[in-house]
Parts: C-alpha cells; sequence; structure tokens
C-alpha cells in the first residue's frame, strides 16, 4: 500500500510538472469592492490567502494603499503592499521576485496604466508578473490593473485624448474597462476593433468582471444587474457588443 501511494504521489507530481497548474486573470472596471476579493480569496483555494496590493497605477499612492488596507481587514486574508516608487537597496532587502512569488495573489491598483507599465519593464516586474501566473498565482486588478493583462487597450493615462496602451498580454484580447463611463471611450473602442488596432476583447462597466481561466473566460461576475460585461468583436465588418449573463455577488 505505501508503494502504491508514492506512485499515486508521483504520478500527481509528474501531471502538474506536464500540465501545469491552473492560471486565474481576473479583470474588472470600477473600484476595489469587497466582493471581489472575496471571490479571489475563493480562487486561491486557502483559507486565509496572501495577498498583495501593487499600486505602481498610482505613484504608490498613500490613500489607495490605506484603502486597500481597509477594504479587507475584516477579511481572511494576509494583506500586504509592494511599492516602487520611492524604493531602493537601501530600504528594501528583498527582491521583487521574493515577494510577488511568495503570496498567492497579486492586486494590481488603478491609476496611470503608461507609467505603470514602463516602470514595470524598467524593474523588471513584468517578467516576474509572467512567472507568478505560470507559478499559478492569482492576478487581478481594476482599470489600470485590468489594462494590463490584455495585448492592448484604450487608456487615459495620456494629455488631452484617449489612446492605446500596451499590455503584458497575458490575455490575447483587447480590453477597454470604464465602458459605461463616456460615449467617447466606447466609440474610440468600437473603431480600434473596426479598423484592425484591436483585436476583439472585453470591455467592462463599473463593478463588473471577468474571472479568465487558462486565458479564456470562466465566470463573469458583477455586484449590481446593473453593472455588466461585454464581449465587442466585428461581424460583417460592423461592430457587435454582446452583454455577458453575469453572476450577482452578495
Amino acid at each position: 500500500m505505501k508503494k502504491l501511494a508514492l506512485v499515486v504521489i508521483l504520478l500527481l507530481f509528474n501531471l502538474e510538472i506536464v500540465f501545469g497548474q491552473d492560471q486565474y486573470i481576473f479583470a474588472y472596471g470600477g473600484v476595489q469592492v469587497k466582493q471581489f476579493v472575496n471571490e479571489i480569496i475563493k480562487l486561491t483555494g486557502k483559507e486565509r490567502p496572501k495577498i498583495c496590493f501593487l499600486p505602481t497605477a498610482s505613484g504608490d499612492n498613500a490613500k489607495d494603499i490605506i484603502r486597500w488596507y481597509d477594504l479587507v481587514h475584516d477579511l481572511s486574508v494576509e494583506p500586504t503592499v509592494q511599492r516602487t516608487f520611492e524604493i531602493g537597496s537601501k530600504n528594501q532587502k528583498v527582491s521583487f521576485q521574493e515577494v510577488l512569488l511568495n503570496v498567492d495573489a497579486i492586486v494590481v491598483g488603478g491609476g496611470n496604466t503608461v507609467n505603470m507599465m514602463a516602470v514595470w519593464k524598467a524593474q523588471g516586474i513584468d517578467i516576474v508578473l509572467k512567472k507568478a501566473l505560470e507559478k499559478g498565482i492569482v492576478l487581478a486588478g481594476n482599470s489600470a490593473g485590468s489594462l494590463c493583462w490584455f495585448e492592448k487597450g484604450i487608456t487615459d493615462s495620456r494629455p488631452v485624448k484617449l489612446g492605446v496602451v500596451e499590455g503584458l498580454g497575458f490575455l490575447t484580447y483587447s480590453n477597454c474597462p470604464h465602458y459605461d463611463a463616456d460615449k467617447a471611450r466606447q466609440e474610440l473602442y468600437h473603431e480600434y476593433i473596426k479598423t484592425g488596432i484591436f483585436k476583439a476583447g472585453y470591455a467592462f462597466g463599473s463593478s463588473s468582471g471577468i474571472i479568465f481561466k487558462n486565458g479564456k473566460p470562466f465566470k463573469v461576475v458583477s455586484t449590481s444587474i446593473e453593472h455588466n460585461s461585454y464581449f465587442v468583436s466585428l461581424q460583417n465588418g460592423e461592430i457587435v457588443t454582446e452583454k455577458l449573463e453575469s453572476i450577482v455577488l452578495k
């Protein structure tokens, strides 16, 4: 029996090496809310997961960090924050890799996506996040923290007008958070898909989002029937916007 148990353990271990762990990315619009953090907790499969908040897009804004701790203070999590500004060898003695690869989930906050991507690439955090995904660490985020996982998306990170931002490409679609914020954002997103600048993709209204499993939509959620996610594509030369049926979280 002991030999049989050992064989089973080795078989399962080898299967995990061959097939890898399931990879989850939870992208959503709006702001951080408790219902979505609870979904992240479930995805980790842990009773009290370690969840790291990455506020790069807001320049490590103190108010955002305080909001994060306030949001999760009564949830079953071990919350941490990884700053990227005013961080150096004098005040952080461990690497970004050591921090981010030793948690169960990483939540990226909103802010300036263009600046965030530049900082990540300069610091090698983009590579670390890819390793985190491959390791089975849950990746999540709102606004900039949604855009970053896709190939391209609509951003308001530059002066004067909306434009394009390139993400990490972990999800092979385009993305438009704040889809319900204004007509101009919707129209530009549609134009970019119609002209081939963007692939078909997913748009999120406030407090709505999609959990992707191994790169494919797995679960659509929202906090209200008024908040929705959409799949936007080009069919026969025309833009088609499909409202996705979502589970309303309590």
